[in-house]
């Protein structure tokens, strides 16, 4: 039975945006104002308005609020600030985390595919300012040159991106030959497809570790002709599906990676990669349930043994958005603009600095 797949709603992120920037949690549909904001939900918010082709105007306020809230949480040597209370005061000190890389990637997307060139320049001197620093964690790294590949699109010859690229390369990891577990971490963890997506940006030999690392990942998380991601608590060679709690980030990460898949290789095994995980949203999942409120437009917050989690925080409304977004490159009338990543040349160059963290 065929699924079908709406396109992405707005509403439910409005409902959660302020005059400062977006509200990390919700009890239902209602934003939890008393927990504040973080860098790591607003640079997603930046991210997947730049991805529209054709934002309405009252998006675009959005996306540039956004990265003013980026701007104010970046300190003079490149690192972020990640919570801001509700008494908008910065809770953390600038360090260089998982939210320092998905600010990059916001800003990089910003940079490159704001239809407002002064966005454009703002985000271009921010994302320049972060891209000389480094951190030993994969998935910080990864998603910053997610951002990096953004930059390279729009301009191959910029040496920072091309050298934040390699470095996340590196700081990935070989991907071992064992094709039992051909994964450069000993447990899946978070945003796994992430690191896969990186690898196949980056273009050459780690292109061809990034399939053959998605291709697996894909197989181990299809179970009974569906999506069936990893938990929340992570999974190893020995864990077996399906497993609880389900995270929209989850397939957020699995879609966006076959969508690159989709730019260097003509398997097909991609394109259904990229419908399971937009159909996980749907109902085709491991507990036959929609993780999408039509009525409001937002995402619920996890698949659980028991059903859903009915709150629809941040994260999940964007992870949402992001694979709707992605599902009009199914649609063959969809114009080719819309939420497509794009293909570019081989990008690993440079060599690796000294981490500074």
């Amino acid at each position: 039975m065929s699924i079908r797949r709406p396109g992405p709603s707005f509403a439910h992120l409005r409902r959660l945006s302020d005059d400062v920037g977006l509200f990390e949690h919700a009890e239902h549909t209602t934003p939890r104002t008393s927990h504040g904001y973080c860098v790591d939900d607003v640079a997603r918010g930046l991210l997947v308005i730049c991805r529209e082709s054709a934002a309405p105007p009252d998006l675009l306020r959005l996306a540039q609020r956004y990265l003013a809230f980026l701007v104010a949480a970046q300190a003079p040597d490149g690192a972020f600030r990640n919570r801001l209370g509700p008494d908008r005061r910065w809770q953390d000190e600038p360090a260089v985390g998982d939210w320092w890389g998905r600010a990059m990637w916001g800003l990089g997307t910003a940079a490159a595919r704001s239809p407002l060139p002064s966005m454009r320049a703002t985000a271009l001197r921010c994302f320049e300012t972060g891209a000389h620093r480094r951190t030993r964690w994969p998935r910080a790294m990864a998603f910053a040159a997610l951002g990096a590949v953004e930059i390279l699109d729009a301009w191959p010859d910029h040496r920072a991106s091309r050298w934040l690229l390699h470095d996340a390369v590196v700081t990935i990891g070989p991907v071992p030959r064992d094709p039992a577990w051909p994964w450069p971490e000993r447990r899946l963890t978070y945003a796994n497809a992430a690191l896969a997506e990186t690898l196949i940006a980056a273009g050459g030999d780690a292109s061809s570790d990034g399939l053959r690392m998605l291709g697996w990942l894909l197989e181990r998380e299809t179970y009974d002709g569906h999506l069936s991601c990893t938990p929340v608590g992570g999974a190893g060679p020995l864990d077996v599906a399906p497993a609880f709690d389900q995270q929209p980030i989850e397939a957020a990460a699995m879609a966006d990676a076959c969508a690159r898949a989709m730019t260097v290789s003509t398997d097909p095994r991609w394109e259904r990669g990229l419908a399971s995980a937009i159909d996980w949203f749907l109902g085709a999942n491991d507990r036959g349930l929609p993780l999408h409120d039509l009525s409001t437009g937002g995402g619920c917050d996890g698949l659980t043994a028991s059903g859903r989690n009915e709150n629809q925080g941040a994260e999940s409304t964007l992870a949402l958005l992001s694979v709707l977004q992605h599902a009009q490159r199914l649609d063959p009338a969809a114009a080719p603009a819309l939420a497509g990543h794009r293909s570019g040349p081989s990008r690993r160059l440079g060599s690796c600095p000294t981490f500074d963290e």
